[in-house]
């Protein structure tokens, strides 16, 4: 039995349990929630509404959620005192509860916390951040085509520099580090030459692990695996052109999973290439193939075109007959993209792309910049998945000036609720949801964040105005 300093469970319910990474959901399961701060005060009652609606209407009484109320941010330090703003009592319930959800969170000022969604992450090793982006009919956008964007974001959440393990350039450990590692670490590694760090720098650590880095690319291929047609594809999104043993490793561990775990069900872009070709004449030479897989390759020097070969002969030997004759077509294709050539290709192609694995920092900003192609932050959920916990969230921050005012667009909570619902399992009540939101906006029945883009403007609806009409478009 979870003890707690100030809150009290709910008497009804029960326990979210994971088995095997997997969550195992009650008919009513207790679900712990963060209001937020700022805007949270708004957002979270029109939220709940909509969940409330949602479930009652899909299941009609056979299922319920229990809801907890939690505390972190500022609304907690109101509570439990100074700098108290991720209290044990919140950790507590979420893992005893597994599965959470929570609005916008204040970046504390001092209390030594420098991120409480980060903490929260870290404390419950929720590695995939997961960030759907998808356009809604009749949302404003800046770009002509925003429906052709429909892709979902895994960034890895516990490793590369957000692991925060840096030191400013005042600090003296940081400085003892700097003069170990010019003095002792670059010269006894060849690869690194001559290089040295500039005396006084701020020093920060990267580290990416193939553990890390394969228990999250395994969550994307699973929900690859989910999906349909050419929407199962997965690209891994990195630098390692010129990170080539932490990004590179990220690439090269992604692969190592997809063509080992997944090998029955997937197949890498190159090897799509070489299948489609030996489909295409069957009478094709080996060396004919590598000559349509690789350009330049009559160039290449002879060592070079042997390994193009022994690629090529390889992939026919091995996945020929389980994978050929166009069976690869209905597989996960798997591919890699330079991180910098996305931004840009998610704007200019991004039919494309379906599923984005990235490493943390990179996901961060591909993450936002989806975003802003279908509509901006306001309509972007998120998600924070791990083995044994699950917290659900708003993707944009707390806009204190607009708090309780009622107009604050809910639409990344409640959408985050429907990510919730999928992940435990409830798909008819996250249809419904889906179903209301997209019939409200393509009825111009939205916040003033979208009404005063639209052509021509049109009267705003309150925060809980837009969840009333979201409901109010459930299919029956």
């Amino acid at each position: 039995m979870a003890i707690y300093e100030k809150l009290t469970a709910p008497s009804r319910g029960a326990a979210i349990k994971f088995v095997d990474g997997l969550p195992v959901v009650p008919a009513n399961p207790i679900i712990p929630f963060i209001r937020g701060d700022g805007t949270g005060v708004d957002i979270w009652p029109a939220t709940q509404m909509v969940l409330d609606a949602a479930v009652a209407k899909a299941y009609g009484g056979e299922r319920s959620i229990e809801w907890f109320k939690v505390y972190a941010g500022d609304e907690a330090c109101e509570l439990y005192g100074t700098y108290q703003y991720l209290p044990q009592d919140t950790l507590t319930a979420i893992e005893t509860y597994g599965v959470a959800i929570k609005g916008p969170l204040t970046t504390p000022i001092g209390g030594g916390i420098r991120s409480l969604n980060v903490a929260l992450r870290q404390i419950f090793d929720l590695y995939s951040c997961v960030r759907p982006c998808r356009y809604y009919s009749g949302t404003p956008s800046p770009h002509k085509r925003p429906q052709d964007l429909d892709v979902v974001v895994y960034r890895e959440n516990t490793e590369d520099i957000y692991i925060g393990i840096e030191w400013a350039a005042t600090d003296p450990v940081g400085q003892e580090l700097l003069q170990h590692l010019n003095n002792t670490v670059i010269p006894a590694s060849p690869q690194l030459g001559k290089k040295s760090i500039k005396e006084g720098s701020a020093l920060g650590i990267k580290p990416v692990s193939k553990a890390g880095t394969q228990r999250h690319i395994r969550r994307a291929m699973q929900h690859a695996l989910r999906l349909e047609g050419n929407r199962r594809h997965v690209t891994l999104v990195h630098k390692g052109n010129i990170m080539k043993f932490t990004e590179g490793g990220f690439r090269d561990w992604g692969y190592e999973l997809a063509t080992t775990e997944f090998r029955a069900d997937c197949v890498t872009e190159r090897e799509s290439w070489i299948l489609a070709n030996q489909e295409k004449n069957p009478l094709l030479s080996i060396a004919d193939n590598g000559r349509l897989i690789e350009p330049g390759y009559n160039n290449l020097t002879p060592d070079k075109r042997e390994a193009i070969d022994a690629e090529v002969e390889l992939v026919l030997a091995t996945i020929g007959a389980s994978h050929g004759n166009g069976k690869w077509r209905e597989m996960v294709l798997v591919d890699d993209r330079i991180a910098d050539s996305i931004f840009q290709q998610i704007q200019t192609r991004p039919q494309e792309y379906s599923v984005l694995a990235t490493l943390n920092l990179n996901g961060d900003y591909i993450s936002d910049a989806a975003a802003a192609v279908v509509g901006g932050l306001g309509m972007a959920p998120g998600a924070n998945i791990g083995d044994r916990a699950a917290i659900f969230e708003a993707t944009h921050g707390t806009a204190p000036k607009h708090a309780g005012l009622d107009r604050i667009n809910p639409g990344s909570v409640i959408l985050s609720g429907v990510m919730m619902l999928e992940f435990m399992g409830w798909q008819e009540a996250a249809n419904l949801i889906t179903a209301g939101l997209s019939a409200a906006i393509a009825n111009a029945e939205v916040t003033y964040d979208l009404a005063r883009l639209l052509e021509p403007p049109v009267e705003p609806l309150s925060c809980s105005g837009f969840a009333e009409a979201v409901v109010r478009h459930f299919k029956a």
